[in-house]
């Protein structure tokens, strides 16, 4: 393929999955000589740092344009090599994941494939949906209702954000957080996975984490996520030893060799990895080798636009390791009309989108609303 124009986009929107709080990523339009556009997306986040990512986007674009007939992989390790400075982790990983994705979306469209089917040759066809979203309702029984309102959509399970913005205290108390896992348990049955995401918000030492995960334990959730900080290795090693509830963690990691090392310690049994931050499509199928070879389970990162949903789901089912897909359970302009394919469930289970690359039209027009 040879490039011809790239054009960092920053958008903002508001998000009610996360108490409409106004939420920003970069997305990228790449577009070759032929006149085959792909899309990918960068998930800054923050105004200055996806600013810095579309500047960082607009160099790499020029790069890529100079250089002529480039493949995918060559030009994931030009931009890799080119932003060695700069670039072990950091805005820089944002900026290129961006245009991997890109140029995996404008390869799927030069072969007529959709990407799971253009990186797998036995790709699975669905994988079972998951609601993902942050607990911040006022009390237990409002946080208890709308989950059950998932299952009633359909959803196999859950992921639930603690310590988030909004009404909730849910992830501030240990004794309050396990009382809601176990109303949430006798609203639910048995039959629907329960999954926590600590994340940044809580803030426990290993005594109080081993304690509260052992009383979570007793009401069977999926997996604990994110417990620690994730340079506290040995709080994650004494959960590990002290409870049988797989831990994930990653979400925080940005490199491929990052990955490698978080793996060795030997802590981690669910890794997330978020293909518009952590080296785009093709550090995710790095990561995902690593997981395979060492008995791990990925889970991609999906939560922002529909651009990175059809990246993640895309990945998902061309993974050997991941089990479930998260999909935002409220809808949200990024997701319900940014792009022309609605990315959703039918009956629990989620397929992608059938078209070639990634599988999505961007509404330009949407995106006009959204740019800053």
């Amino acid at each position: 393929m040879r490039i011809r124009h790239v054009r960092p986009i920053v958008i903002a929107y508001s998000d009610p999955n996360d108490f409409a709080n106004q939420r920003m990523t970069t997305l990228v339009r790449a577009e070759t000589t032929d006149g085959v556009v792909g899309w990918g997306e960068g998930i800054a986040m923050w105004p200055e740092a996806c600013a810095a990512t579309a500047t960082i986007i607009d160099a790499l674009g020029t790069m890529l344009i100079e250089a002529g007939e480039i493949d995918v992989r060559g030009a994931w390790d030009r931009m890799r090599a080119h932003c060695w400075w700069y670039g072990e982790g950091g805005i820089a990983c944002f900026a290129y994941s961006a245009l991997d994705m890109a140029l995996w979306d404008i390869e799927g469209k030069l072969q007529g494939k959709p990407l799971h089917a253009l990186l797998s040759d036995d790709a699975r066809l669905s994988l079972p949906a998951y609601a993902s979203s942050h607990v911040n309702k006022a009390t237990i029984e409002d946080c208890v209702a709308e989950i059950v309102g998932f299952k009633e959509q359909g959803f196999r399970g859950v992921k639930l954000g603690f310590a988030k913005k909004g009404l909730s205290n849910i992830g501030r108390d240990p004794d309050n957080d396990v009382a809601f896992i176990r109303a949430l348990r006798e609203a639910v049955g048995d039959r629907f996975e329960i999954i926590v995401d600590a994340g940044n918000g809580v803030k426990w030492d290993a005594a109080t984490a081993i304690s509260t995960v052992r009383r979570m334990a007793e009401y069977d959730i999926g997996w604990i996520e994110e417990p620690f900080y994730p340079t506290l290795i040995e709080d994650y090693r004494a959960l590990k030893a002290a409870v049988d509830v797989p831990i994930g963690t990653g979400e925080r990691e940005w490199t491929v060799s990052g990955y490698k090392r978080l793996i060795e310690t030997g802590t981690v049994d669910v890794l997330g990895v978020d293909p518009s931050r952590a080296e785009g499509v093709t550090g995710f199928r790095m990561v995902d080798a690593l997981c395979e070879a060492n008995g791990i389970t990925i889970n991609a990162h999906a939560w922002s636009s529909a651009i990175l949903t059809a990246a993640s789901l895309h990945l998902s089912l061309a993974s050997r390791t991941a089990r479930l897909f998260e999909l935002k359970p409220f809808p949200v302009v990024v997701q319900s009309e940014l792009v022309e394919e609605l990315i959703w469930h039918v009956g629990g289970d989620i397929r992608a989108p059938a078209g070639p690359g990634l599988g999505i039209t961007v509404d330009e027009a949407v995106l006009s609303r959204l740019i800053l």
